[in-house]
């Protein structure tokens, strides 16, 4: 992936034709964002428009103090010094509203578009984050949003500096036409010398970026998984790792850096040497009276705004680059067309019986090798059906499939009837809970954690699911009870009174369907005898689908299909398995010496 994006950005170091092209469409998907806060826009360009006046007037009156003073009209220099004043204090009150605007301006906006990449980012398909990893997605949202918003106020702020600059222009010609002539060479030097190095800071920019999205990713895997690196000691291991990575993009940044600035050493030069050419050009024809001592001043006071006006336009170029590059990689999670979206259909059932079934399904995370070989089976609504079988069987792919977080290869999913892939989203997992082993806890209090599946509960109906789930006593036995703040991912809960606390979620949410994946693995008996207690007191009320790591809490369930290396090996209740299957004896007996 990265070998393509640097092949990418070879393709764009020029900006052609194409990048026009691009450069107007991300405008129009951009706008979507802008135009709710149209009167900002506005704002923030007529307050840069009441400088350009003030940017033109500044050097003329600076020039026509100089004059004031060696013609000792001093009245008259203290009469434009108090002018000065007042005008560029006026510019600094004007500023700072500018800048206040501009901020509320960015804020509201640059919000507006990070909350639709949130949201679009929810919608990719699991196989997105498979393949990318986190840290792509966490850069574009931070980072990419911000500058497509920018972009906006800069090229105003731009366009504005250019047609105040070319204002300055008319009054060089009208002031001396040699002079001007002088000024347009010069321009076009700094056109060309600008548009050779925003073309390669582009390139390089764009290289750093894609480092620093692998490093993203890195850094929250390391956070995330900061106590397992402890548990393992192997903090030197993976800080070896962080240095390398991190040495790469402070590389990469080192030299995009160093070939900059050498860039402005060659040009500082050449620029130093057009000043003094202005310079022996300006003396020349003030011997030669084709020019005025204090039409020479006003030249020297205007000259550097003259050179900015064309340095403009590589501004501009080089802000259409990085806006392109910041709106290409947001509007490629936005418009879905590198990174694929989920599918839905447009049936919408608002509750489900919790009848399901999987015919001839065949599925594969990656073409090469696949998981699942043609599997069928039938769940009946308020069965509880056990899936069993050793670890990368499968089973938990069956639960994945269930819930649409991938799309099956081939064969078909039906519920109630109807494929899973005419349904819609609300539809599944309005009416679907997945409890895995680890369930995801955040962190906020355990009231604001049962909250997220439905919001308008009430205070009984909480109490309620929590006692079903075996939980509401510990909650209780809190300092601050439903209150208590969990920590990142229930750090401060124990395993099983996460895995209770994702059951009271699952009863809240009333899903017709609870698929239990390895919910009592590597817990205490007590624990699991809790949890046990929690599923049982759900039979024949709901669909129920466990992944058994220990048979032995499955023999009650009304049926128990056996996966092995992605096919179906064994189907029916345990004494019928017990009594006709090889393979399901051979598991019950391993379980059985296990336990003892």
């Amino acid at each position: 992936m990265f070998r393509d994006s640097i092949e990418d950005i070879n393709k764009k170091k020029n900006f052609n034709k194409d990048d026009w092209i691009n450069t107007k469409n991300n405008i129009k998907k951009s706008w979507k964002y802008v135009k709710n806060d149209k009167k900002g826009l506005i704002l923030v360009i007529l307050s840069s428009v009441i400088f350009m006046p003030m940017s033109i007037i500044n050097p003329i009156l600076s020039a026509r103090m100089l004059m004031d003073l060696n013609g000792e009209l001093y009245t008259d220099l203290l009469k434009v010094a108090l002018f000065i004043f007042v005008v560029r204090v006026v510019e600094d009150l004007l500023r700072f509203i500018s800048r206040i605007v501009y901020e509320k301006f960015i804020i509201k906006v640059n919000y507006t578009i990070q909350k639709e990449v949130m949201l679009e980012t929810f919608k990719l398909s699991c196989k997105c984050y498979d393949d990318s990893g986190t840290g792509l997605f966490i850069d574009r949202l931070r980072h990419d949003t911000s500058n497509i918003i920018s972009v906006f106020s800069d090229i105003a702020n731009i366009l504005i500096e250019l047609l105040t600059n070319i204002g300055i222009l008319v009054v060089l010609f009208s002031i001396n036409k040699i002079m001007f002539i002088f000024f347009i060479i010069i321009g076009i030097k700094s056109i060309i010398l600008e548009k050779i190095r925003t073309t390669k800071f582009y390139s390089k920019q764009s290289v750093i970026r894609s480092i620093e999205e692998n490093n993203t990713s890195l850094i929250s895997e390391l956070i995330r998984g900061a106590r397992d690196i402890k548990i393992l000691n192997a903090t030197n291991v993976f800080i070896k790792k962080f240095d390398k990575r991190i040495s790469e993009a402070n590389e990469e940044r080192l030299n995009l850096t160093t070939s900059d600035r050498k860039f402005y050493l060659v040009e500082n030069i050449i620029q130093d040497s057009c000043d003094f050419l202005f310079f022996l050009l300006g003396v020349i024809l003030v011997v030669n009276n084709l020019l005025l001592p204090a039409s020479f001043v006003v030249l020297y006071m205007y000259k550097d705004r003259v050179n900015y006006l064309f340095n403009y336009f590589g501004f501009l170029m080089d802000h259409l680059k990085s806006f392109n590059l910041s709106a290409n990689r947001v509007f490629d999670i936005i418009d879905g067309k590198r990174f694929a979206k989920e599918k839905f259909g447009d049936v919408l059932l608002k509750r489900i019986e919790g009848n399901f079934e999987f015919k001839n399904v065949h599925f594969s995370y990656k073409p090469e090798k696949e998981i699942l070989h043609g599997i069928s089976f039938k769940v009946n609504a308020h069965e509880t059906v056990a899936f069993v079988g050793r670890s990368g069987s499968g089973k938990t792919t069956v639960f994945s499939l269930l819930n649409k977080l991938y799309d099956v290869d081939d064969g078909s999913i039906l519920i109630d009837g109807h494929d899973i892939n005419t349904l819609t989203r609300d539809s599944i997992r309005n009416n679907m809970s997945y409890i895995s082993q680890n369930p995801y806890i955040f962190n906020l209090s355990i009231r604001d954690n049962l909250l997220l599946v439905k919001d308008n509960i009430s205070e009984s109906e909480m109490i309620k699911a929590c006692k079903i789930a075996q939980l509401h006593d510990f909650i209780m036995s809190l300092p601050n009870g439903y209150d208590t703040i969990v920590g990142e991912g229930g750090v401060t809960l124990s395993g099983g009174e996460r895995q209770r606390l994702a059951i009271a979620r699952a009863l809240i949410k009333k899903s017709e369907i609870i698929l239990f994946d390895e919910a009592t693995s590597s817990l205490d008996n007590e624990t699991q005898d809790k949890i046990r207690l929690a599923i049982n007191s759900l039979k024949g009320k709901h669909t129920i689908l466990i992944i058994a790591h220990r048979l032995s809490t499955i023999i009650n369930s009304d049926k128990i299909i056996m996966i092995e290396k992605g096919k179906i090996v064994g189907s029916g209740n345990h004494k019928t398995l017990l009594k006709n299957n090889i393979k399901y004896q051979r598991l019950y007996k391993a379980d059985i010496l296990k336990e003892d």
